[in-house]
């Protein structure tokens, strides 16, 4: 051995392979440093796939993609298939702006889908290839969420009818032309629930409608003055056809005050009409029925107590003949949000959220143990078997990548993307992968906490702090895209993002998530600020000094409590927050979720609305606070973000408003988007970087 490094030879060879090697992380850095910062306008270059569907044959998967037209500020949707064993995929509609909701008929030869193509969305028919497009339904009320009959020769959908009109279409349309012509706008109302999200309750109500596939007239199978599907609580359709196509099985909620119970229940009802029959009796929500291929059971999601929006989601089947109700999950103590039955109704296949991940799991209809099929640092869900039974089809999303579609055996193994429409800009920007730790928080409970670093990363240099507060209460920051609250955009900002699980968060058990109740300021505060402790004192390139935070909706109100309980932050913006509980559920709509949370009315309960409410400690408010606020959000009105704004001028804490007039709970306009993120940007920056 010569003189030089121990180990290597310092002859030529060594030098040659020295060289390229330099050459070579050289050429990485240079790549690596000529990729722009994934930025908003990054985010609104995106492509956002969804709804995959499985041709009946097995040849295709149709699939919806979302642009971003900004300067047009809209996001027009058209409908592409790919083959299923891969290959490019193919835009098949070309009109309107909202072609949505691709489904495929039993024979596979033609797709159902929904289309503004008209003027109004109405449900239309194409081939395969988007060609010999014919419209279905024409209604003055227009149509949504249809779905084929396995026979083929109906289609079910919902429209919001008039309840004395019904699937009559000239007496919605009588009724409809009187609105418009009246001169007076003036609403009167007798009961609760007179409005939800953003839309003020007129007369109209959401009904199930069928009409022949063919087209011609169309009947409703649910009048009345109730809506459904009712207001969900769990996303997805709330109906569906059995497998002779002569039943249809949906969701209501039949109670006298929906706005302040949960109690939606499964009825049946004839595809040909008749007297719908009340099927189940758990007193918390019945949602999402699916029938068996076989036509012996169906399967629905369901929560058991009354009132509590977040009870845990329970995977149940009956037994259509004999009426036995089987718990699948009692045993699981994660939430099911989606399922579907294997093609031989042996199985069913669910997704539950664990520690910030999204799995497909597997459990037999017969019950016992589930076992997981497909899983990762990611969120999947959408999943779909072909025929035979033997490939599923999924969505996959993570923090680092939006939605793209995926093939897989149905047993497990290696997944084969079909879709790669986001490469390009992804590959031209700098991401950065999400990384995590636990720390103890209140009670010697575990948190669990995700963190981004800024691109380019420098270990010895310490930076600004950002911690995002997940609303809900119960809900969870994951392994999952966000257009809205991206943390890529913030990381890229140079922030280094911290994102908290703190009590009340789900993919823990269902006893971290009712430690929420009745509690919102304490242990989740506590949790939060056990996580802040860590960022101060095991981070080094965390620097204390330049902390912010922010948080929407809960985590709005959690921002707020943070404005009066300490001052470690250096800057803070509440999105939509919650800030005087007393006045929030005097104008809010969901009246079940106050009642639940606090245990009553603020007039029952007024130490637990006092004790928790932000508004009731002004006097201690000095953070400098941007409020940003959706003029035609119900769910937290913007009463909450006015009195919080003018109670921080009131105080002299230095604090910038901003409002959306044309926005609800979430900012989902496009200009509107790009203003919210900048103006998030430059409220931080101004705080914690140098001017």
């Amino acid at each position: 051995m010569t003189r030089g490094t121990p180990g290597f030879r310092c002859d030529g060879r060594y030098n040659r392979r020295m060289r390229r090697l330099l050459l070579l992380l050289t050429t990485c850095a240079i790549v690596f440093a000529q990729k722009k910062p994934f930025d908003v306008n990054a985010l609104m270059a995106l492509k956002r796939i969804g709804d995959p569907q499985i041709s009946p044959d097995g040849k295709l998967v149709a699939f919806t993609v979302q642009t971003v037209d900004v300067a047009a500020n809209k996001k027009p949707v058209q409908v592409f298939t790919v083959p299923l064993e891969g290959g490019t995929p193919r835009q098949i509609t070309q009109d309107g702006e909202s072609n949505q909701r691709p489904r495929w008929s039993p024979d596979s030869k033609r797709i159902a889908y929904l289309s503004d193509r008209g003027g109004s969305s109405q449900i239309w028919m194409m081939d395969p290839d988007g060609g010999n497009a014919k419209q279905v339904t024409n209604l003055a009320t227009e149509a949504d969420g249809h779905l084929f009959s396995p026979d083929g020769k109906n289609l079910i959908f919902t429209s919001a009818v008039y309840p004395e009109c019904g699937a009559d279409d000239a007496c919605n349309k009588k009724n409809l032309d009187a609105e418009m012509a009246g001169k007076v706008k003036a609403r009167i109302y007798t009961e609760l629930l007179y409005r939800h999200w953003n839309a003020w309750q007129g007369r109209r109500r959401s009904h199930l409608l069928v009409i022949p596939a063919a087209g011609g007239a169309a009947r409703d199978l649910t009048s009345g003055a109730r809506d459904v599907p009712p207001f969900s609580l769990g996303g997805g359709d709330d109906y569906d056809i059995s497998p002779d196509g002569q039943e249809v099985c949906y969701s209501m909620n039949a109670d006298p005050v929906p706005a302040t119970s949960t109690d939606s229940d499964l009825y049946v009802v004839a595809i040909n009409g008749g007297q719908p029959v009340k099927i189940t009796i758990t007193p918390g929500a019945d949602s999402n029925p699916r029938y068996s291929p076989d036509g012996k059971y169906i399967a629905w999601r369901a929560q058991l107590r009354a009132g509590y929006e977040s009870d845990r989601w329970r995977l149940m089947t009956l037994e259509r003949s004999s009426g036995k109700v089987a718990n699948l999950t009692e045993n699981l103590d994660r939430w099911v949000n989606s399922f579907t039955w294997s093609p031989d109704s042996a199985n069913l296949f669910l997704t539950t959220s664990d520690r910030g991940r999204q799995a497909i799991h597997v459990i037999p209809t017969a019950g016992g143990a589930s076992h997981t099929v497909a899983s990762g640092d990611s969120e999947l869900d959408d999943m779909q078997l072909t025929r035979n039974g033997r490939t599923m089809v999924y969505t996959q999303q993570s923090g680092v990548s939006p939605v793209e579609i995926y093939r897989a055996s149905s047993s497990g193994g290696t997944a084969f993307p079909l879709t790669h429409l986001n490469d390009q800009t992804l590959g031209d920007s700098q991401m950065t992968p999400l990384e995590e730790f636990w720390v103890d928080g209140a009670d010697g409970a575990k948190i669990h906490t995700f963190m981004i670093r800024p691109p380019n990363f420098t270990p010895s240099r310490k930076y600004p702090v950002l911690m995002l507060i997940h609303g809900g209460p119960q809900g969870f920051w994951g392994h999952a895209w966000t257009y809205r609250w991206n943390a890529q955009v913030f990381a890229a900002a140079g922030y280094l993002v911290v994102m908290p699980n703190p009590r009340g968060s789900t993919g823990y058990g269902q006893k971290f998530v009712d430690e929420i109740n009745n509690d919102w300021g304490g242990r989740a505060f506590d949790d939060i600020m056990a996580v802040a402790d860590h960022m101060v004192s095991d981070v080094p390139f965390a620097d204390a000094s330049r902390m912010t935070a922010a948080g929407g909706s809960y985590g709005g109100y959690m921002i707020d409590w943070i404005l009066g309980h300490t001052q470690r932050f250096k800057a803070l913006i509440s999105h939509d927050g919650v800030y005087n509980l007393a006045s929030e559920f005097g104008a809010t709509e969901e009246l079940w979720f106050p009642l639940w949370e606090y245990g009553g009315t603020p007039w029952d309960k007024p130490e637990s609305y006092a004790k928790w409410s932000p508004n009731n400690y002004v006097q201690e408010f000095h953070t400098p606070t941007l409020v940003i606020h959706g003029e035609q959000d119900f769910r937290v009105p913007v009463n909450q973000g006015l009195e919080l704004f003018t109670a921080l001028q009131m105080q002299k804490v230095p604090s910038k408003l901003l409002l959306f007039p044309d926005e609800g709970h979430w900012v989902l306009k496009p200009q509107n988007s790009i203003l919210w993120y900048k103006t998030f940007i430059d409220w931080m920056d101004s705080w914690v970087k140098k001017r």
